[in-house]
């Protein structure tokens, strides 16, 4: 599988020539300014919920790739209003097989609400199975009770999990999520972005260290087989 990192929680996984880009949100990032929205591939879109640092870029991309999109019911209808119709709706607890891959939707603890102030829906994280193998991206979340089932359902290649605390969990608690799910490698995503999340790259790296589990921080932009 091929990881690619386009800022905040958005990033891309390439496997069997299938990319999966995730929480579309480039062009409004500063950091990320050096990323052409245009050459973003996608063959699927997965939508963690409806923030606008999350899905701001959702609609441009799904419109010229025709990427199916999957989310929650109430995101999937919101873009149907907005002219994306190849849309998969789905809910907290549902599965869906979509023959390159397979996903699982779990609890998130968060909010949703979409950019021009509706309703969004249930947050999600989403397990995806390929035969390639297994990871887990938990969305914006704290941490809760609910990833001690994770290990129930998969064995973890690797997890992608928010570590810019103030919204979301922090390094510490990042961490905790990374045992209860059982997995060694993580990839931190919702960080810098904004002042109320920046972090301490260093401290972030050894509190993983220190446990003997690996925390990896991309520069935007950056490509790694995983």
């Amino acid at each position: 599988m091929q990881f690619t990192y386009y800022g905040h929680s958005c990033f891309s996984v390439a496997v069997n020539g299938k990319h999966i880009l995730f929480d579309p949100f480039i062009s409004h990032n500063e950091l990320a300014s050096a990323i052409d929205i245009n050459k973003i591939p996608a063959d699927y879109i997965l939508v963690s919920h409806g923030h606008w640092d999350h899905i701001a870029d959702c609609i441009v991309i799904a419109q010229r790739t025709g990427a199916k999109v999957a989310a929650n019911f109430e995101i999937h209808e919101w873009l149907n209003k907005n002219g994306v119709t190849n849309t998969h709706p789905m809910n907290t607890g549902g599965s869906w097989d979509f023959g390159d891959f397979r996903i699982k939707c779990v609890t998130a603890q968060h909010s949703s609400s979409l950019p021009d102030g509706s309703y969004g829906g249930n947050p999600l994280g989403f397990i995806i199975f390929t035969d390639k193998g297994n990871f887990y991206y938990s969305g914006d979340t704290a941490l809760t009770l609910d990833m001690q089932l994770i290990p129930r359902w998969a064995k973890l290649n690797f997890a992608v999990l928010p570590i810019g605390d103030n919204f979301t969990m922090d390094a510490a608690d990042a961490l905790a999520c990374a045992e209860m799910v059982q997995c060694r490698q993580v990839i931190g995503v919702h960080y810098d972005t904004f002042g109320y999340i920046k972090i301490d790259h260093k401290s972030a790296v050894q509190t993983f260290a220190d446990a003997g589990k690996k925390l990896t921080l991309l520069p935007i932009g950056q490509t790694v087989s995983i």
